[in-house]
């Protein structure tokens, strides 16, 4: 004959209710081979940006040679708004990855479209300002913005062994 255990107590207090996170929601639909991949769009977005605070210094000296104080303060703005809008298109592109290749595309697009505005509203606002000079402002956001993305196509591989940023060599 075997021992009769006793029946555990109920509890007192009823469990908590608890609501299904976002992670949890996501990580029910989202594909489970797609768990382990790094958040690549903020890899690049980070490096973007480290290789622009590298050419920071060279862009407010040559600014500032030109335009003075208000091309220091210009360029400097200029190179806010372009880190920025990376790091912001990095988050909105991270997060749309989640949910599946359309609301990606529809993010990429529609996003590259908002911030895009926003940056017309960023400038808009600052134009008739005494420390903004257009000319090194619109200068300095067009060439780290495409001087970027071109710097970084050197950096970025296209394999689906190493997605993101290229497995630096020990020799290098």
């Amino acid at each position: 004959m075997s021992p009769v255990l006793p029946t555990p107590r109920p509890s007192e207090e009823p469990a908590p209710a608890t609501a299904p996170t976002l992670a949890a929601t996501v990580a029910a639909v989202s594909d489970p081979a797609l768990a382990d991949v790094p958040p690549v769009e903020r890899q690049l977005a980070r490096d973007m940006v480290r290789h622009g605070l590298v050419v920071t210094p060279v862009l407010l000296a040559v600014c500032g040679a030109v335009w003075g104080w208000a091309g220091v303060s210009s360029c400097a703005y200029g190179l806010v708004l372009v880190f920025a809008n990376f790091l912001l298109a990095a988050g909105m592109l991270g997060w749309a990855a989640r949910y599946g290749s359309s609301v990606l595309l529809a993010t990429a697009l529609g996003g590259f479209l908002v911030r895009m505005l926003l940056l017309v509203l960023a400038i808009a606002v600052v134009k008739d300002q005494s420390w903004i000079e257009m000319a090194p402002l619109g200068a300095t956001i067009l060439v780290t913005y495409l001087g970027l993305l071109f710097w970084e196509t050197r950096y970025v591989s296209a394999s689906l062994a190493f997605p993101g940023l290229k497995p630096r060599t020990k020799g290098a």
